[in-house]
């Protein structure tokens, strides 16, 4: 406010508020009864916001009262800076609710789609004012980023051993085999049994991209070994298309490898027990984001 004095602070936004009323009322009787006060209360704060100032603000007489010209001037401000006050106490509520800020999320690359996919769009249904900052990576790296405070929640495919974080199963897929189109075990039969595939030459992804996921499927399809490993893809689609090309076999998780349908592949069951790999969500223990409370708030409410 140019040419008036310059106040010490908002010290008190009650005084403010006050103000900010009177100034729309003009009448400190009709102005108190809207603030609930007593009226003498209203005038001891609207005199002390004017010795807080040094300038009178209000002209007062019998008949109600007017704004001086800086009374004006401050009762404009008051309203702007009120709104403003009001407007970040509403954030900040809905911060602690979990309704506002954001979850930094990552995918899994081998587990899009289907319950994961749903929960994450029921949570942005929920909480469209909650910035979702999502990105795919490995089960690996999703972890890092996790321990290292880089993201708020990550799907992961577990077990995975890191004590600093939980773990809840989202989702279970079985795992399938996927076969060369002119392979004989593709050829008649809807299920294979594990001695079927012992010693054939086998395509995988990297073991340092998610170890439990890894070696949970060798333990359940090669349980007495005679996995023998010829090719390594980064992905699931790498290794079905390696598979499309006619020497290898793949254990892919069905989600996956339905979703990415190639006219060379061919996909079969594995007999009894099914062999199965989790997709789960990981997070920090001490987490106090509330944006990842009501995300877990939703798998919980899933799960029943």
């Amino acid at each position: 406010m140019s040419g008036t004095p310059a106040p010490h602070g908002w010290s008190d936004l009650r005084r403010l508020r006050y103000f900010a009323v009177l100034a729309e009322e003009l009448h400190f009787t009709r102005a108190a009864a809207r603030l609930r006060v007593a009226q003498p209360a209203l005038s001891q704060q609207v005199r002390a916001l004017e010795r807080q100032l040094g300038v009178p603000l209000v002209h007062r007489s019998s008949r109600g009262c007017s704004l001086t010209e800086v009374g004006a001037r401050v009762a404009d401000e008051a309203a702007r800076l009120l709104a403003e006050v009001d407007a970040a106490t509403t954030r900040i509520r809905d911060l602690a609710r979990g309704r506002g800020g954001r979850l930094r999320l990552a995918y899994t690359r081998s587990a899009r789609g289907g319950r994961v996919d749903t929960l994450v769009a029921r949570f942005r249904a929920a909480y469209p004012d909650v910035q979702v900052i999502s990105e795919t990576a490995w089960t690996t790296p999703n972890v890092a980023g996790l321990l290292a405070g880089r993201l708020d929640a990550a799907f992961v495919r577990p077990p995975i051993d890191e004590p600093a974080l939980a773990c809840r199963t989202v989702d279970t897929e079985e795992l399938l085999l996927a076969l060369p189109a002119g392979h004989p075990l593709a050829v008649g039969r809807r299920r294979i049994s594990r001695p079927e595939v012992v010693d054939l030459p086998a395509v995988m992804w990297p073991r340092e991209n998610g170890p439990g996921m890894f070696d949970r499927t060798i333990a359940q399809i090669w349980p007495r070994g005679g996995f023998r490993l010829v090719r390594q893809e980064p992905d699931d689609e790498q290794l079905l298309r390696a598979v499309a090309q006619g020497d290898v076999i793949a254990a892919v998780p069905a989600g996956r490898a339905r979703a990415v349908r190639l006219r060379d592949v061919r996909l079969r069951r594995f007999t009894a027990p099914t062999p199965t790999v989790d997709v789960a969500l990981a997070w920090p223990r001490d987490s106090t984001n509330p944006a990842l409370h009501r995300f877990l708030a939703l798998l919980d409410a899933r799960a029943r």
